[in-house]
């Protein structure tokens, strides 16, 4: 029996995140080709999350890794390399630039490998492997699940992919570059089979957009909500949509029932003109000052807001970085993700900011590990990226600042009824500052914050 051996690399830059176990997700495409690896294979995953790499034998081994944490599986592949064992590398950085990745890795695959793996497997087996091979984009049906019981135990969410594929053309994002501009919609009773095998009490659909873009997908979202009820799947769940999240009550109330605690939305910026920047066309069509009824009604289906907000835009002034704190302040959005703009390969941005020489560290493949949202990698068109950096942390320190985020749970508490809820809006807010402020000494932990809420009804339960 042979060894494949799947290694996801950490980017040792980025620590803040791990300070709590939530917030680190299974491999899932790790997963699904050790689903899709026949079973005279011997199958192992090695998750630098939790482990501190140390050798292990194996007769193939193969790497997954965004941009932040490429340069970490280059680091890897290089140790077995010089042994003479095999490597292999895919994931989305390595389909932006795959000329980059042949000079750390034996063999790349670039675009959804599970549609090559038999392939890849096969050659492996005939000693015919070769140094480049193309995934196509499969049918829905016939995306496979993954092996969850591979991944660490220490991971206490589970990960479902329901759909893939992204209309909208977001000049920051690589969803569409990588996973195409066709909306695919696995089978629900396929999804619904792979949630009856994950064990953690907290799951993440890993959907970029799991209402879809239309009636009839937002009809399968409802299928498959009512297929979680009547199997009895109960979940507490967060999950990724557009801003019309709001707009199906049906859909919202099935989400309620379920367990959802929260939703990701790109809000990105107050600011039309940065939306237009962006090309976040819905955003648009509905209008900023819709937002916070919206909001609201998400709210009163027990649901919090996990605002994304992008600082360092081309429109962005100094003014603006501080404006936009403001507005993330004063919203009722529950929990923000406040990134600075990162040109990651595949993007729009990425092209536009190598064309006009404005990514500000190019040692690479090392200095892709600042490709990491949190840090600073640009030259802005208004500022310089000294400024840029100052604007930064002094908004930070002002959205993340521990008052804030109390302001903040007891609005989420007050406005969603929903002590769960609220506290996971306040361990994700928390999440985001260790990240940010990582190294300055500085360590937000929600369990301590808990002790300067006034005691009394359901602040009691908290606090036991």
């Amino acid at each position: 029996m042979k060894k494949l051996l799947l290694i996801n690399p950490r980017n040792y830059l980025k620590s803040g995140l791990l300070n709590y176990e939530f917030s680190n997700f299974p491999p899932l495409g790790l997963g699904i080709l050790a689903t899709l690896t026949p079973d005279n294979w011997e199958i192992e995953i090695f998750d630098e999350n939790f482990d501190d790499f140390q050798f292990i034998e194996a007769d193939f081994v193969g790497f997954t890794a965004f941009t932040g944490n490429a340069y970490r599986a280059y680091q890897i592949a290089d140790i077995y390399r010089k042994k003479g064992i095999p490597t292999i590398m895919g994931g989305i950085h390595v389909s932006m630039i795959p000329e980059e990745a042949e000079k750390f890795i034996d063999t790349v695959v670039t675009g959804e490998a599970e549609s090559i793996w038999p392939t890849v497997i096969n050659d492996f087996e005939h000693n015919r492997l070769q140094k480049r091979y193309t995934g196509i984009r499969l049918k829905a049906h016939q995306l496979v699940p993954a092996r969850h019981d591979l991944f660490h135990r220490r991971y206490s969410v589970d990960t479902i992919q329901t759909t893939r594929g992204c209309p909208w053309r977001c000049e920051f994002c690589t969803v569409h570059a990588f996973n195409g501009t066709v909306y695919r919609q696995r089978p629900v009773d396929d999804v619904l089979d792979e949630l009856e095998k994950t064990t953690k009490p907290l799951l993440f659909f890993v959907d970029d957009n799991l209402i879809g873009y239309s009636k009839r997908s937002m009809q399968r979202t409802i299928e498959l909500l009512k297929g979680m009820k009547k199997r009895g799947i109960k979940k507490e769940w967060f999950t990724q949509a557009s801003i019309n999240f709001s707009e199906n009550d049906e859909m919202l109330q099935l989400a309620h029932e379920t367990g959802c605690r929260m939703v990701l939305i790109g809000v990105e910026s107050e600011k039309i003109e940065s939306l237009k920047e962006t090309k976040k066309d819905l955003n648009q069509k509905i209008g900023i000052q819709n937002y916070s009824n919206i909001f609201k009604k998400i709210h009163s289906y027990g649901i919090a807001v996990l605002g994304t907000f992008i600082f360092g835009l081309d429109t962005d002034s100094k003014q603006d970085i501080q404006n936009r704190a403001d507005f993330i302040i004063n919203s009722n959005v529950d929990a923000f993700q406040t990134t600075v703009l990162t040109p990651f390969p595949g993007t729009g941005t990425y092209y536009k900011f190598l064309r006009e020489n404005r990514i500000h560290y190019t040692n690479f493949p090392e200095s892709w590990q600042r490709f990491r949202f949190f840090e600073n990698v640009i030259e802005p068109a208004k500022m310089t990226h000294e400024e840029l950096t100052e604007e930064l942390f002094t908004a930070w320190s002002r959205i993340y600042d521990p008052k804030n985020l109390i302001k903040k749970f007891k609005m989420t508490l007050t406005e969603t009824r929903d002590v769960k809820t609220a506290f996971l809006s306040l361990i994700t807010n928390a999440n985001y500052a260790n990240t940010i402020f990582e190294g300055t000494g500085y360590y937000f932990d929600p369990e301590n914050m808990m002790k300067t809420v006034p005691h009394g009804g359901v602040f009691d339960k908290i606090n036991t």
